[in-house]
């Protein structure tokens, strides 16, 4: 039962973040243009900004934007009322369509990072045993508390290295 709330807790995080990052880019590029609805142009606009502020926002590598032609394709797709333009509820659509997998790859990264790195942490506390003068300063941290430490040291590291 915990499991299955917790699904659906995640899933309503990702579905807020969504929700919340298309409503602040639909209404910033509505704004600009006058319009209740986004034409091609001013969509590719928001599709930029989105990946912008995703990059801004997730953990993990930079994702790139889609092309001009796929963005065409999905707006077909994505248009609902078949009228060339994106209405809100569209718009939400088609980004909950084009980050789909955006999200799925910050997650398998922060399970690797989360499993990997206690792993790793057992292990080198393992190895610097026989270290002098390290070896017994480690040896006397408890292992909850080093296996804490080495990841949030892994997950820092891997957010520096993705930043560069």
């Amino acid at each position: 039962m915990g499991q299955i709330i917790e699904k659906f807790q995640g899933k309503d995080w990702k579905e807020k973040q969504i929700r919340k990052i298309s409503n602040k880019v639909f209404d910033r590029v509505k704004g600009d243009a006058g319009r209740p609805n986004l034409t091609f142009e001013e969509l590719y606009i928001g599709v930029l900004l989105v990946y912008n502020d995703l990059n801004k926002r997730l953990p993990g590598p930079h994702f790139d934007p889609p092309t001009r032609e796929q963005v065409k394709d999905l707006m077909k797709e994505s248009d609902v009322n078949l009228d060339g333009v994106l209405d809100r509820e569209e718009f939400v659509k088609f980004i909950r369509h084009i980050t789909k997998d955006t999200f799925f790859t910050v997650s398998q990264g922060l399970i690797v990072a989360l499993v990997a790195a206690p792993t790793v942490a057992l292990l080198t506390k393992r190895t610097t045993e026989n270290v002098p003068g390290i070896g017994n300063v480690v040896q006397k941290i408890p292992n909850s508390v080093y296996a804490s430490l080495v990841t949030l040291v892994i997950v820092a590291f891997q957010q520096g290295a993705e930043r560069s």
